[in-house]
């Protein structure tokens, strides 16, 4: 089966780096593109701009990089079915935790309202090296944290994709199917979901519910306090 997935349907994959991003973008792209949708994958614009200059971004340079994000994933919608590799928000993420700097935050919550998917990488593949980065694996619990927490107080449902190759694929499969289905139930021409974060509940062996799975991270960092 596949998800009901209308005509500029934006599904965002978020994460901090080295979580497996990029993999399940294109994993879920190809994914849905084997079923006969009109597919547009957006690559991390980011990754563009660091490969041709050669170096990180400085504070003055991320809105127009988060511009960028956000005009290339509508351009994307407007011609199919939108798998975006990031959104505006996390360069929001990485702007305010490296330069003290919270504007782009306003732009990038209300790009991702509008979004009908956003799936979460969580933090349980190994940290692996990957040319121009803005920081290492230390860093990746405090980003993975602030996402959650901008996600969660800007009531923008969310849920967490497990596990490596197939079975992360099959996570995010199922992840967007509860999505569409809550679509569905609530009458959303657009498909996006009118549901909370806290309106999800499935359960397996790799919780994809938000509420949950968060709970269980909160957990985690406290215990190591």
């Amino acid at each position: 089966m596949t998800p009901d997935l209308p005509f500029g349907t934006v599904i965002a994959v978020l994460g901090a780096e080295c979580t497996g991003k990029t993999s399940l973008a294109r994993a879920v792209a190809a994914h849905l593109a084997q079923r006969g949708l009109a597919i547009r994958l957006v690559p991390e614009y980011l990754r563009e701009w660091c490969d041709r200059e050669q170096r990180t971004p400085a504070a003055h340079e991320q809105a127009a990089i988060a511009a960028e994000q956000t005009r290339r994933i509508a351009g994307a919608a407007a011609r199919g079915i939108a798998v975006a590799d990031t959104t505006a928000l996390m360069t929001a993420v990485y702007s305010d935790m490296l330069f003290g700097d919270a504007s782009l935050y306003a732009e990038a919550v209300a790009a991702q309202r509008s979004y009908a998917i956003t799936l979460l990488t969580a933090l349980d593949l190994p940290w692996v090296p990957d040319g121009l980065q803005r920081d290492g694996p230390h860093v990746r619990e405090p980003v993975d944290a602030r996402v959650r927490d901008t996600l969660q107080r800007a009531a923008v449902p969310y849920a967490v994709v497990h596990g490596s190759g197939p079975q992360r694929l099959a996570s995010a499969w199922n992840a967007m199917f509860r999505t569409s289905e809550a679509a569905d139930r609530d009458g959303d021409p657009a498909g996006n979901p009118q549901t909370s974060a806290s309106d999800w509940h499935w359960s397996c062996d790799k919780c994809s519910d938000p509420a949950c799975e968060h709970r269980l991270f909160s957990d985690l960092v406290a215990g190591r306090r």
